[in-house]
């Protein structure tokens, strides 16, 4: 079976494709802005790698989310629960770590089929 990855550098892939599964590497917003305008701007930035793999939000399969504060899990939700749109959901888990670097406040893996 083969295997192709998207944005492929030394450290990374941002997607890989294997069969009929996509696998997302995490997305970040830019740093500092708000978890609304970060996870608006990682849920484009998945939309975008899905289309480029030949799949779409419909076809996740499961999502993690790591806050960088779990205070700022309602807020995160109000914009994730519009762009899932109630249907097709996903399993997910959402948890609270360090990121990168103190201004990313979400972060968002992706698997999904094609």
């Amino acid at each position: 079976m083969t295997i192709t990855r998207i944005d492929s550098g030394s450290r990374m892939s941002q997607a890989v494709i294997h069969g009929d599964t996509v696998y997302l590497a995490g997305q970040v917003g830019a740093p500092g802005e708000s978890v609304t305008a970060q996870t608006k701007a990682v849920l484009a930035q998945v939309e975008d790698l899905l289309a480029r793999t030949g799949s779409d939000k419909s076809k996740l399969l499961s999502a993690t989310i790591w806050l960088a504060d779990m205070a700022d899990f309602g807020e995160m939700n109000a914009v994730w629960d519009a762009w899932i749109g109630g249907q097709g959901a996903p399993t997910r888990a959402t948890g609270e770590a360090k990121l990168a670097t103190p201004e990313y406040k979400v972060e968002i893996i992706i698997v999904a089929a094609r």
